[in-house]
């Protein structure tokens, strides 16, 4: 490897260079907030009209730009882009750091070391508004360590976005098998295209339609009015309450908070992703007492009762519980866990994908109240009414549902594995500690 310098960020990159103004007038643009990044991970941006976007939206970023959120940095709102369209533009809440003179890539990895986080979140912590944030200018004398040739840079960079694009690709395939139990929930459970034979009876072999057989509805299956609009033959009007029990989290304050080695896992408010899912880097974990009521065990499920503000993003939400933290766990007040009575037919399978729809997003949505911090009772996850299939649908679904979600469990371990791998190779390629020439004899 070539030789080490010392940089002032300043020196090899830019920060906020662009805006938009004169000269780019754009009337649609791809807007990517704060809250949608974390740890490199973006949700789609939105497409919005550029007369309709929020005030924020007027950083412009290009391809190889760092963006890193300078309110509260410890919570890694950071994100390197790529695929960028000329009209991409992120928030003001972002510091959009543009390399001029070294990998775009090794910045990216310098800047989202943890010390690098520490090390702004000090920063923001220290400053006079009204949330903790850094201005953007206070990155300009960041000092910066990295190879005078930039092909050292770039090789160093190379082995750590290689177990990133791993962690992408698992992410993908993750999202496509979501995207297939959400789609068969659809075809079953809204559209009413459950599988049948020649006869009109209901015989699925697999979560896939077979030869020979048709959709229920599109084959001339009997349909009845009910109060939601018209059901299959067969099928009744439910409500949540019917089905479901709803049991509070544990409250606890900071003195219970632990690490992994000293406590249980405990899943909370941001282990939830806006929109559902479970999201792993949101765990904390407790050394206090709790009760047998406060346990989860995998796959369990969760829904969110808390949210700041009104956008309606995350309260409500439910996601299940990976097998990855182990056999018993538990949940935060923030949450509640939701379980089926002994008396339904109904399973986690099936009710986590109910909640995820629309329709009954809406009513869930509709039973929250609050001023600055929005709530969800327990009564609010049991008035929701649906339209209620019979037990044998529900049960060939879920059993398909179960065989997604083991891959998904695969998945999920093995990306946790390669981001441990990242995390222990970035510090030590990144500092010089370790040689590129080195990588195979790493112990991790």
């Amino acid at each position: 490897m070539s030789h080490w310098k010392e940089y002032k960020l300043g020196e090899i990159a830019d920060i906020n260079k662009k805006t938009i103004g004169k000269g780019y007038n754009f009337e649609i643009i791809e807007y990517v907030d704060t809250s949608s990044v974390t740890e490199n991970a973006f949700d789609n941006p939105q497409v919005i009209p550029l007369a309709e976007a929020p005030s924020r939206a007027k950083r412009l970023v290009n391809e190889g730009d760092t963006i890193i959120s300078t309110v509260r940095p410890i919570q890694k709102h950071y994100g390197y882009i790529k695929d960028a369209k000329p009209n991409t533009v992120v928030s003001t809440g972002f510091a959009v750091v543009s390399p001029k003179a070294i990998d775009p890539k090794f910045l990216f990895y310098f800047l989202t070391q943890e010390e690098i986080t520490i090390y702004l979140n000090t920063l923001a912590e220290s400053g006079t508004t009204t949330f903790p944030a850094f201005r953007p200018d206070e990155l300009v004398n960041l000092t910066i360590s990295a190879p005078e040739s930039i092909a050292d840079q770039t090789a160093i960079a190379s082995i750590l976005s290689s177990l990133d694009e791993k962690i992408e690709l698992n992410n993908a395939i993750n999202r496509n098998l979501e995207a297939l139990a959400q789609a068969l929930f659809k075809q079953w459970f809204v559209e009413f295209n459950f599988p049948v034979d020649d006869h009109g009876n209901f015989s699925p072999l697999s979560g896939e339609m077979s030869e020979g057989q048709r959709g229920y509805k599109d084959s001339g299956g009997e349909m009845v009015d009910s109060e939601l609009g018209e059901i299959p033959k067969g099928w009744t009007i439910s409500t949540f309450k019917e089905h479901l029990n709803v049991c509070r989290g544990l409250s606890y304050n900071g003195a219970g908070l632990t690490d992994k080695m000293n406590g249980v896992p405990m899943h909370n408010l941001n282990s939830v992703y806006e929109g559902g899912g479970y999201k792993f880097e949101g765990i904390k974990y407790y050394s206090g007492e709790f009760k047998e009521r406060h346990i989860l065990k995998p796959w369990d499920l969760i829904v969110t009762n808390t949210e700041q503000g009104h956008k309606f993003l995350l309260i409500g939400c439910p996601a299940f519980v990976p097998k990855y933290f182990g056999s018993q766990g538990i949940f935060s007040h923030h949450i509640y866990k939701v379980e089926t009575k002994e008396d339904s037919y109904l399973n986690n399978q099936f009710v986590y994908y109910l909640m995820l729809h629309p329709s009954i997003r809406e009513q869930i949505v509709g039973c929250t109240n609050g001023t600055t911090v929005n709530m969800l009772k327990i009564s609010g996850l049991e008035v929701p009414m649906f339209k209620l299939p019979p037990q044998s649908l529900v049960t060939i679904f879920s059993e398909y549902v179960k065989s997604i979600w083991e891959k998904l469990e695969v998945s999920f371990e093995e990306n946790h594995n390669l981001k441990k791998i990242r995390d222990t190779l970035l510090p030590k390629l990144i500092s010089g500690e370790l040689e590129v020439k080195d990588i195979n004899t790493v112990s991790v």
